[in-house]
């Protein structure tokens, strides 16, 4: 179970979108989660990878490298 506080003017625009809808408004929290969730997880898998190959824990190999093991080069 999760408790939110939003700012009265986000509760507000949520209540009308709702009412406008004939939706809940815990059913557009629960979207709005669903879409976010994931680019804040790929977000933070990038920026511990990046964190990784800065202190040297992670190498990467050029593109161009790449391509040529797997024959696309042109």
């Amino acid at each position: 179970m999760l408790t939110l506080r939003l700012p009265p003017s986000i509760e507000k625009r949520l209540e009308k979108l709702a009412r406008r809808t004939g939706r809940t408004k815990t059913y557009y929290v629960r979207e709005a989660i669903l879409t976010h969730l994931a680019d804040l997880e790929d977000l933070y898998l990038a920026e511990s990878t990046l964190e990784r190959i800065r202190s040297g824990e992670e190498q990467t190999i050029p593109l161009k490298d790449v391509m040529t093991r797997h024959g696309l080069e042109g």
